[in-house]
């Protein structure tokens, strides 16, 4: 098996049917017998779990009982795995028909790459800055919070947060991937462990990039390809369940 994309979804039946579809049309570009998919549903109520059955048979579906968070449904899937890579991948993405293909051609490449990001745009075709970031240091987080990098987004110095001094169009070496699109090599994830689930939301992409890192491997910004995020979307619905138990990143 040489990818396993696992998809966290809650109550956002319309992104992730748009999202499956997607994926559908990726996975038509390589040989599709060496692809898996997972669903992990934390207990949506929205009927996501029938709309998937009925329309993506080929989808492997966990429903939980709970909304058990990402990090913990994404372990799940990834106990589960038997690609060679994988994808953590949001249900509000929609993800374009090469980006599997290249993804994997280039993984195999280069093997000391343990994870990578892609360029990710929003639904009016804005680039997302947290496409490419920097390791989240307090003075780095204070430029982002504050805006100060604003006035230089470019700068090593204000700018290190969404790693400004470089190419969004090149292709680099990176410190942290978006967990709205995750690639990385299992090898590297039974080395440095899954996702914290002392993390219910937010951070986990941080924390997993950093120990990737440390653990020898290389994170890569690969601009081959590109994804459309609409941001947000996926966690909106779960707001109410994380305010008393998400970890957010500085």
């Amino acid at each position: 098996m040489k990818l396993s994309v696992i998809i966290v979804s809650y109550n956002v039946e319309g992104f992730l049917t748009q999202c499956l579809v997607s994926v559908e049309r990726a996975i038509s570009k390589v040989v599709a017998d060496q692809i898996e998919v997972f669903v992990v549903d934390n207990d949506s109520v929205d009927g996501t779990c029938e709309i998937v059955k009925r329309k993506f048979p080929w989808v492997k579906l966990i429903e939980n009982k709970e909304n058990t968070g990402f990090s913990v449904a994404n372990n799940q899937a990834i106990a589960l795995a038997k690609g060679e890579y994988i994808l953590l991948l949001n249900p509000d993405t929609v993800v374009s028909e090469n980006t599997f293909k290249a993804c994997i051609e280039y993984s195999d490449k280069n093997a000391k790459l343990g994870g990578l990001g892609v360029p990710m745009y929003d639904g009016g075709g804005a680039y997302l800055p947290e496409s490419k970031r920097g390791i989240p240091t307090p003075w780095a987080s204070m430029c982002r919070i504050s805006g100060i990098y604003r006035l230089a987004p470019k700068s090593t110095n204000l700018n290190s947060y969404y790693a400004g001094h470089l190419d969004k169009d090149q292709t680099s070496q990176i410190d942290i991937l978006s967990g709205a699109f995750m690639w990385m090599r299992a090898e590297a994830l039974e080395q440095v462990g899954v996702l914290d689930e002392d993390f219910f939301m937010y951070g986990e992409d941080i924390d997993l990039s950093w120990r990737i890192i440390k653990g020898g491997w290389e994170n890569h910004y690969f601009t081959d390809t590109q994804i459309i995020h609409y941001k947000g979307e996926s966690t909106k619905k779960a707001a109410s369940t994380t305010s008393a138990y998400s970890t957010r990143p500085c």
